[in-house]
């Protein structure tokens, strides 16, 4: 049997550096480690990522911070002192890509700039993420995931009716989606170089990353119509689309979406052919329109069976169904299982479960490796950078490292 951690992986021998916090950049570069880069995370000495102190769930460690870090190597560096500087250089004068998410202008008076990185490191690759991008009004402005959940229309069309009903996503939505755009960006810029022989820079901002993930509901309220509403867990313009509960206390999440499943949905389901054609209902938008009566039929059938019940009998009509999960439910879900999705990575308090990242390539095994401790890896890396001994022990007493 071949052991595919010895294939070679997308980006083996590619340098990331990371002057990262929180969650858009780390999920990026977590991304890049996942495909074999070596990722350099800077974090200062003493306290690190803020991230690291979140909370203390997993054995100790902070539920972000592991989700995001493993397969990195953990420098520390007071980026404020100047020979800090010199190190800096030193370590990007070897790799290909900066990722930085700073605070607005923090990289640029640093020098980090991407003109200014450009004229030293031609080849070098700069992402740059922020809340709101370069330039504009909202340039200076402090974002966090909520704020953009908020600016990007996000809240306006989840949790439910009314303003009362407003609620947020439940993981780190805008953060994640800017950190996607900057992983592909930066897979994008390799290739990139690859053709024209130069870095190039990528700007980032989190609005714009969940602006397009909102642009279903935007189109829908096209030049002014009225958006969807919220509907907290239902489907705002499809019905039945949503929870429903079951005679033993459980719930069934169902999703019908043309007239031939709400056939069958009646036939086989709800053991009641004629409401098919019940004029309240024979068609998405009257079943939308009449929601409430018909769920209380639906509601008064599901009383009669327990959860899985129900979604035996759906399974049988193919009908779109799914469990209400919780994290437990998550954790042992009987598919992840089945297609061997866990792993296990080290960390400074042992081994910790991890999920192989999404999407599959038969070609090589994905990069699982330790989460950080704080500063585990300065001293290997300056000694790479040709410190010596008596160097490096300075940089540790002036703080430096």
């Amino acid at each position: 049997m071949n052991d595919m951690t010895t294939k070679p992986r997308p980006l083996d021998g590619i340098t990331v550096v990371s002057l990262e916090h929180a969650i858009a950049a780390p999920f990026c570069t977590r991304q890049l480690a996942d495909l074999g880069a070596r990722v350099i995370k800077v974090e200062r000495p003493g306290s690190g990522d803020f991230a690291r102190d979140y909370d203390e769930r997993v054995n100790g460690l902070a539920s972000h911070f592991v989700w995001t870090n493993r397969s990195k190597e953990s420098l520390t560096l007071n980026v404020k002192q100047q020979e800090a500087d010199q190190v800096l250089d030193k370590l990007l004068a070897t790799a290909d890509v900066l990722v930085q998410n700073l605070a607005p202008g923090a990289a640029q008076r640093m020098g980090l700039s991407f003109a200014d990185l450009h004229k030293r490191f031609p080849r070098l690759i700069v992402c740059d993420i922020s809340g709101y991008g370069e330039g504009g009004p909202y340039e200076q402005k402090k974002a966090y995931d909520l704020l953009i959940q908020s600016e990007g229309g996000f809240l306006s069309v989840t949790g439910g009716a009314g303003e009362s009903g407003m609620a947020k996503a439940g993981c780190s939505i805008a953060d994640i989606a800017a950190g996607m755009y900057a992983y592909t960006g930066v897979l994008s810029a390799l290739l990139l170089r690859d053709k024209t022989g130069e870095g190039s820079r990528i700007d980032v901002s989190m609005l714009e990353s969940l602006v397009e993930w909102m642009s279903y509901p935007m189109y829908y309220a096209y030049a002014g119509a009225p958006p969807p509403p919220r509907a907290g867990a239902a489907h705002a313009t499809i019905y039945p689309y949503g929870p429903f509960p079951a005679g033993d206390g459980g719930t069934v999440m169902l999703g019908l979406q043309n007239e031939r499943e709400w056939q069958q949905f009646c036939d086989k389901v709800l053991l009641q052919p004629e409401l098919a054609s019940d004029s309240r209902f024979n068609a998405n938008a009257r079943r939308s329109e009449n929601r409430s009566d018909l769920r209380t039929i639906i509601v008064e059938s599901f009383a009669q069976m327990s959860a899985e019940e129900v979604i035996v009998r759906l399974d049988a009509a193919s009908i779109a169904n799914a469990h209400v999960n919780n994290m437990a439910g998550v954790w042992n879900h009987p598919q992840l299982k089945a297609r061997d999705r866990w792993r296990e990575v080290d960390s400074p308090v042992g081994k910790l479960a991890a999920l192989l990242p999404p999407g599959r390539n038969a070609a090589f095994e994905p990069r699982m490796e330790a989460v950080p401790d704080l500063g585990e890896h300065t001293d290997s890396v300056l000694v790479e950078l040709g410190y010596g001994a008596d160097d490096i022990q300075r940089l540790h007493q002036q703080g430096t490292v």
